[in-house]
């Protein structure tokens, strides 16, 4: 077979799984009804954690479920069936509710500690792909995730049973979070590594430079000393202060190609016949994206960090926001 034929064959193979795995999450669409309710009003009413339970590539899925309902306000660990039959019950604690995944609904080792949940009083969710299982029979509310054939055309490995389950699982957990009426804040909570977390919890006072880090001088300062200070400092410009730190004007990169522009003689000049008066600033609590928005919208590189009476306490620039991860 010539290499264009066998890519041809090997990407019509591709689309049949997919197509497959497409038909098995769109027939879930109207087969949700009371019982998604009523696993949705007992997650709600939980008071402590979902405990997700489930064995092989169940236990995959039942791992990135309670990861997903983790990071969107519904606090879920994965408790493995094998460990908890050795130990691990010990994580299930009273007001506690279970989800278990078997696409059989007869997967040995859930089994095993079902009665000990039972024993407890933990509300039980199951999601299997048969009703009549014992597990679908044993549980409060039973989510059927059954499908007319995998993806594999042995119809053996999991694969579109793996992907409806995966799919009914994002199903309770964005239920739940539109019900809570979670937030972007709320996510970036759970996600300050993230993008979004840094861009929604990161302060200006997190990313600022203050202390000796912060270039300033006085309006009656020398333009040559001036010049020392931005090269040392760093960051593109310097703070133009009175006696109390109470801010003048800011002095730039820009400022210093117009007193060029204008031939101003750089030996007789002082801070004060170069620099510019009514600077952009921001306060030390706002967010740092705000810094963003405030650069993007005046088309400057950074800005001087003032404290409610005007005085100077720290300033940023583009780099600070970038290192930081914010832009």
């Amino acid at each position: 077979m010539n290499d264009a034929a066998d890519s041809k064959r090997l990407i019509e193979m591709g689309r049949d799984a997919l197509r497959i795995e497409a038909r098995a999450v769109a027939a879930l669409v109207d087969r949700l009804g009371e019982d998604f309710a009523i696993a949705c009003r007992m997650l709600l009413a939980c008071r402590g954690r979902v405990v997700v339970s489930g064995m092989g590539k169940s236990g995959h899925v039942g791992g990135k479920i309670a990861a997903t309902l983790a990071s969107t306000g519904t606090p879920a660990f994965f408790l493995h069936p094998a460990e908890a039959s050795h130990g691990d019950l010990g994580m299930v604690a009273k007001g506690d509710v279970v989800l278990m995944i078997s696409y059989s609904g007869e997967t040995a080792e859930l089994l095993t500690i079902l009665p000990l949940f039972k024993r407890m009083g933990a509300p039980l969710i199951a999601m299997t792909g048969n009703p009549l299982s014992t597990l679908a029979r044993e549980s409060d509310a039973h989510l059927d995730i059954s499908v007319p054939a995998e993806a594999c055309p042995l119809n053996l490995a999991p694969t579109a049973s793996t992907t409806a389950a995966l799919a009914m699982g994002d199903a309770l957990a964005v239920a739940l979070l539109k019900h809570r009426g979670f937030t972007e804040e709320d996510f970036a909570r759970s996600h300050p590594g993230g993008t979004l977390g840094r861009r929604l919890l990161l302060r200006v006072s997190d990313v600022m430079r203050r202390g000796d880090d912060l270039p300033t001088v006085r309006p009656e300062t020398p333009l040559p000393e001036g010049l020392l200070e931005m090269s040392r400092k760093r960051l593109g410009m310097t703070a133009v202060v009175d006696g109390d730190r109470h801010v003048i004007g800011i002095f730039t990169d820009g400022d210093l190609r117009r007193a060029l522009d204008r031939r101003v003689d750089i030996h007789k000049s002082t801070m004060a016949d170069v620099m510019t008066r009514g600077c952009r600033s921001i306060g030390s609590q706002e967010l740092a994206a705000e810094a963003v928005l405030i650069m993007e919208k005046h088309s400057v590189n950074g800005l001087l960090v003032l404290d409610e009476q005007g005085v100077l306490v720290g300033a940023l620039n583009v780099h600070d926001l970038l290192r930081a991860g914010v832009m």
